[in-house]
């Protein structure tokens, strides 16, 4: 029986961590940004990166958020110091990036990633447990599967990427019941061929005020 992964507790941190982050990048944001079709997606490295795994992260996230209605404007933390932006999300990936074929062990114990929140309220800040999710992808892979294991790694990143945009968007802890807001993905859920944002989920990112 395969264990399930728990994607994303929210985490309430106090605001002055959180928005000092935000700050730093000399960034604005917006207070609904589901009302606009584009959003920036700001990336921000603190280990080693695969940049084959992260062009299939974006693809991934595109495909699954397709039919949402927003278009999706990457930028890595370096490229926005001097600019603002009225629709964005900062999104935080720690450990390494990397999938390698020689298999290690891990703990897979613990969340792939969380949104930060604050007395209640979903902040456009998320942070990638990047070691947990190369963990679960690798435990779904065997044979010829490694020859590809960077897209199947972006793949599962980008499955990661959009669960928490779901929170952000929705301004909402509350998870979906099935597709990409779905409480638990194993790791044959993360690396499978499809998976898709459920028209709940679309539905309740566009409720928000």
């Amino acid at each position: 029986m395969e264990a399930l992964l728990l994607p994303c507790p929210m985490r309430h941190v106090i605001c002055a961590v959180s928005m000092a982050a935000m700050a730093s990048l000399a960034i604005g944001v917006a207070a609904s940004p589901v009302h606009s079709t584009a959003l920036t997606i700001v990336l921000e490295f603190q280990g080693p990166h695969s940049d084959r795994s992260i062009d299939e992260m974006k693809h991934e996230l595109e495909a699954v958020m397709k039919g949402s209605g927003l278009t999706f404007d990457w930028r890595t933390r370096s490229q926005v110091k001097n600019e603002s932006f009225a629709n964005l999300v900062v999104v935080r990936f720690k450990g390494k990036c990397v999938l390698e074929p020689v298999a290690y062990l891990y703990d897979e114990r613990g969340p792939l990633a969380f949104t930060y929140s604050n007395d209640g309220e979903v902040l456009p800040f998320s942070e990638v447990a990047c070691d947990r999710v190369v963990a679960a992808a690798r435990s779904a892979m065997s044979g010829g599967d490694f020859a590809h294991a960077d897209l199947l790694l972006g793949r599962a990143l980008g499955r990661v990427v959009a669960h928490e945009l779901v929170h952000m968007l929705s301004k909402s802890g509350e998870h979906g019941k099935e597709g990409v807001a779905q409480p638990a993905l194993s790791g044959l859920r993360l690396i499978a061929p499809e998976m898709h944002l459920s028209p709940a989920d679309m539905e309740r990112i566009y409720t928000q005020p």
